[in-house]
Order: C-alpha cells, then structure tokens, then sequence
C-alpha cells in the first residue's frame, strides 16, 4: 500500500489515496491503529484518506491512532490541501473539502508550484452545550464552568470547531501536568463523546501558547482546531482580540475570528517522505 507521511507544524499523518487504494470500511479502524504505531506501522497522529466527493472537489476522512473517526482536524486539512494541491489533483489555489464537520473552503499559497502555506476558513464555533456535545442545561455559551479534576478546580470553556474541545487558561502551560488532567477532562462524564483539552497561557492579546490532548491521540505536538477553539475561548473571555497567533510545541497558527463568525485558520504544511507498506492479513497484537 502506498502513502504519504506529512506533517503540519509537528502534528503529523499518513495519508493513503483511496481512490487508488479502495478499502473495506471495516478494515478501517485496525489499518489506522497499524498504519500510525511508531513501533509495527508508519508512525502518526491520524490516518488521513482521500476519497471522492458529490458536494466538494474531494472528501477527507481522519482517524485517530485508536482507531475512532474524528469530524475534522485542522493541521490535518492543510496537509490534505497541500496533497491535491502539489499533486495537480485540483486546478487552482481555491478548492473545497467535505469532512465530518462540513464543507471547507482551502486556500494555498505556493513557491516553485508546491504549497507552503494553507488557509483555511473552519466556519462557524459551535458553543451551547448541545452542539459540543456537552452535558447540563442547554445555555447560550459555556464560558469559564468550574468543573473539579482529581482535587483541582477548572474553568472550562467549550467549543466546537465540528469536533468538540475544552480550554483551559493556566498561569504557566509549561510546567503544566498534561499528561495527568488531559485524558481525565477527555472522559470526564460531562462530555459523552469525549473531548479534545486545550491547555492555554496567555501572554498579550495577540498571542497565547497552547499545549494540548487530543482525543483517541494524547498528547501531540500540534492541533489546528484545538487552536481555533482557544483563540475563541481567549476572545470570550476577554483575554484575547479576535486575531491571535497560536504557539503549540510544533510550531504556530494564525487564527482570525472574523466579523462574519467564521474562523480562519493560517499555517504550514509539509511531505516528510514517500512509500509503500506491506500491511499484514493479520495485523500485530496491541494494533488489531
């Protein structure tokens, strides 16, 4: 099987073209727990597959190392984008991508007829309750909620890019225990599909750094629409403007919440390398 592996600002992915590779959809979630193991596959943040669209130019489906299908992804869409784009599978600049989340809009800047950078409008956040998925009344915003976690007390801010997130505002994100609170807040009983968890510092009204779990993935270096969430979790809380440079461990995003509602989201993406995998009938114990 061939693939690409790419990554945006080092949250990184196998992409496979199913339009030359048709799969079985229940080969699906065992091919993503193979193909992104760092140990028996490729190595990856998420699966990244090309298919055919009625709606767009072309449809992208991305799932988790665990092998759950996310509703989008943001450093994701613009590896995706790049793909057609430095491929001539699309004819201009300008294209649409159906997801889980809806139709995007894509726009690449290139050099030299490769794509350097993708701009992407990821519509409009999503914030009652109902639309994170989130339970407890059904209230106009969920806006710093005190939620307690193994003893510490939380503000959490909710937001849905199309997949759901909770933000967190830390006084130093960079001593922050991650890896302790990030998967407790993903399952914690007030989200029944559980959540990706932006931790956020603060330090102007244009910049914030972000450290972040990812849902079915943990801890990565990157997460576009987790940066999207906490640029507009930063702008209702009155900590941010609407346009915010994001710094995650992988590099930085540029997020806009522009005056129509809609995000945009600015940043890089990249091919690591090229190849061909023989993928087992019978897939290792522990990726199965």
């Amino acid at each position: 099987m061939k693939f690409t592996k790419m990554q945006g600002i080092g949250n990184d992915f196998v992409v496979i073209n199913c339009l030359e590779h048709p799969l079985a959809e229940a080969q699906l979630p065992g091919l993503s727990r193979y193909m992104n193991d760092r140990k028996f596959g490729v190595g990856g943040d998420g699966l990244l597959l090309v298919y055919p669209s009625k709606m767009a130019d072309y449809r992208m489906r991305m799932l988790n190392p665990d092998g759950s299908e996310a509703e989008m992804c943001g450093n994701g869409i613009r590896c995706f984008g790049k793909y057609l784009f430095d491929r001539r599978m699309v004819p201009e600049p300008q294209f649409r991508v159906e997801t889980l989340a809806g139709v995007k809009h894509l726009r690449v800047t290139s050099r030299g007829g490769k794509a350097e950078t993708v701009r992407v409008d990821m519509g409009q956040p999503r914030l009652r309750r109902s639309e994170i998925p989130m339970r407890g009344d059904d209230t106009p915003t969920v806006v710093a909620d005190a939620v307690k976690i193994d003893g510490r007390k939380f503000e959490l801010t909710a937001v849905s890019m199309g997949n759901p997130h909770a933000v967190v505002f830390i006084d130093d994100v960079a001593a922050f225990d991650v890896a302790r609170f990030g998967p407790q807040i993903e399952t914690h009983r007030l989200f029944p599909q559980r959540t990706n968890v932006q931790f956020a510092q603060v330090t102007s009204s244009s910049e914030m750094t972000v450290r972040t779990w990812e849902r079915g993935a943990g801890i990565t270096l990157a997460c576009g629409t987790g940066a999207c969430a906490a640029a507009v979790a930063g702008s209702l809380t009155e900590r941010t403007g609407k346009r915010v440079n994001v710094h995650l461990p992988g590099g930085s995003l540029t997020i806009e919440w522009l005056g129509d509602n809609r995000v945009v989201m600015t940043g890089p993406a990249a091919d690591v390398f090229e190849g061909s995998l023989d993928v087992p009938a019978v897939l290792p114990d522990g990726v199965a």
